[in-house]
């Protein structure tokens, strides 16, 4: 691991704990990295670290606390102890700022599976924070809020076979980002959920995953600098 534990505070004055993976050089646009219901694990910490090495400064918001979930049933029940919208706003824009006191100037907000559903909120309640988003495979449910609200650039990555998050949510969820107008870009992908994780569950997919990591580089390169 590159990164080390850090502490920022919140818009409400509380702080929060996070990881923070450094870029090298100074003013490196950032990216807030939101985890998978399993927590801030050893895989979301490589990830940063790897976005880290493609010249973001990148910061996790801790939102378990220092839980992590070993077994499905354990993610499920941190998850659904989790105040979402608390996590969107609170957590990721604190994030958002601590990295805009490090010199970044265009700030993504980012996220797999439940993180992807809770980038899509970030984006939806608070776009301030950010400058574009990236969702890989999570999508918040429809109670949740209207994304045509989202004005910044988003990027998606689906699994066409997903257990978790299906298809038909997909394409209601583009059809409110087409009608408000933000500039999006969708890949859906031949994998099932959680494709990118070599743990996790079991559905890891090498080819998507590169696939999809390239076109996310790809995207926030273009998209903060």
């Amino acid at each position: 691991m590159t990164g080390s534990a850090v502490e920022f505070r919140r818009p409400d004055g509380a702080t929060a704990p996070g990881y923070f993976a450094p870029a090298a050089g100074a003013g490196a646009p950032g990216v807030v990295l939101l985890q998978e219901w399993w927590g801030l694990d050893a895989h979301i910490k490589e990830t940063a670290d790897r976005l880290a090495g493609e010249g973001f400064n990148v910061i996790v918001p801790d939102l378990y606390r220092g839980r992590v979930a070993a077994t499905g049933d354990e993610a499920n029940h941190l998850m659904e102890g989790l105040n979402f919208g608390d996590a969107a706003t609170q957590d990721a824009s604190g994030a958002a700022r601590y990295l805009r006191e490090r010199g970044a100037q265009r700030v993504a907000v980012m996220g797999f599976c439940m993180g992807g559903a809770l980038a899509l909120l970030s984006a939806m309640f608070d776009a301030g924070p950010f400058d574009a988003v990236v969702a890989f495979y999570g999508y918040p449910p429809a109670e949740a809020g209207d994304p045509s609200r989202i004005r910044i650039p988003v990027l998606g990555h689906w699994a066409i076979h997903d257990e978790f998050f299906n298809a038909a949510g997909v394409d209601v969820l583009e059809g409110k980002l087409k009608a408000g107008g933000a500039p999006y870009e969708f890949h859906r992908y031949e994998a099932k959920h959680a494709f990118y994780n070599p743990g996790g569950i079991g559905n890891y997919e090498p080819d998507s995953a590169e696939t999809a990591w390239r076109r996310t580089v790809e995207f926030l390169t273009r998209t903060l600098r």
